[in-house]
């Protein structure tokens, strides 16, 4: 990722000059080069956005076409103290002038138009696409789109309900290198997109899987087949969403009690994200990030789970079982 063969300025090199002693300058000079696009500005992609301003990439292009009201503010640290400042603004245009000031460095754009029109060249001129809180539907075919290209594109979902969180993370044919008994080794990963993980048969996955995985999967499922936008539940839907849990559950050979009612009343009961687990899902996201441009460290593979109520961060790898 990035462009080869470039080095920092000057002026860059002075500026990330701490970053330069954490992680070196190669991985510096890709930050520096690269070119990441996200869609969806809430509490966790916001917090996402200023931890990759702050480490430098190259570009940041937003995307959200929602004009700016209370309700989208709840969990938006970029927001003016001004109502004058941000009223008739989308939100891509209203967190686009804020982050300009947290790095100058960073080319901070906006891209308008519906997700899901952008076609799969739209895609070509970015290294990493990011994706949060849009539509089972569009996560498959936008992570479809990044797998068309002939250059690798990193495909990232992210999604905060109530307390709770989920990263998905599509590197396709990944290389990194890692330090094992004082020697850099390189290794391989393969990655299965979107739909091919959340196709892999619930009886084939492990007796300890996250609950969270089965409950946001119900929820996503039942959005889709009632034409909902992502978050458009309530308490008053559980009957149905616990119809639709009996429905796959037998479908899949899954005991019920892996979607406990009260985890899907939480996730369905509140449509806020909590600032505190934004912040924390946010900063796992921009790690993970710096880690697929830099090529350094182990990448995440392929979900991510948090959940406020015991404090603990799962990672859950779902792949085919034929891979």
């Amino acid at each position: 990722m990035g462009t080869e063969g470039e080095q920092l300025t000057e002026q860059e090199t002075a500026i990330y000059d701490r970053q330069i002693r954490v992680w070196g300058v190669d991985a510096q000079r890709r930050l520096s080069k690269s070119n990441v696009f996200v869609s969806g500005l809430k509490g966790t992609s916001v917090e996402f956005c200023k931890n990759i301003v702050l480490a430098g990439v190259g570009s940041l292009t937003l995307n959200d076409d929602r004009l700016v009201t209370e309700d989208l503010l709840f969990a938006n640290f970029l927001t003016p103290p001004d109502e004058n400042d941000f009223r008739g603004k989308s939100v891509a245009e209203l967190c686009c002038d804020s982050l300009k000031d947290f790095n100058p460095m960073v080319s901070v754009s906006v891209e308008k138009g519906a997700l899901s029109i952008f076609d799969a060249d739209f895609f070509q001129k970015f290294d990493v696409v990011v994706v949060n809180c849009c539509s089972l539907l569009t996560k498959k075919s936008v992570n479809a789109k990044c797998r068309k290209l002939p250059k690798r594109v990193a495909f990232y979902s992210v999604e905060c309900r109530d307390s709770c969180g989920e990263i998905f993370v599509d590197l396709q044919n990944f290389s990194y290198c890692k330090k094992k008994n004082e020697e850099t080794i390189e290794c391989k990963l393969h990655y299965p997109s979107f739909e091919e993980a959340i196709a892999v048969p619930w009886r084939s996955l492990p007796k300890r899987m996250s609950k969270l995985y089965y409950a946001m999967r119900v929820i996503e499922r039942f959005e889709e087949l009632e034409g909902r936008n992502p978050g458009e539940t309530s308490v008053d839907d559980l009957p149905n969403v616990q119809k639709l849990r009996k429905e796959l559950c037998e479908a899949q050979c899954l005991n019920e009690s892996h979607i406990p009612d009260s985890l899907l009343r939480r996730l369905m009961a509140s449509t806020s994200e909590f600032p505190p687990v934004c912040a924390i899902v946010g900063g796992i996201l921009g790690q993970e990030v710096i880690k697929a441009i830099s090529g350094k460290g182990d990448p995440l593979k392929n979900f991510f789970f948090f959940d406020a109520m015991d404090g603990k961060g799962i990672i859950e790898d779902i792949s085919n079982v034929n891979n």
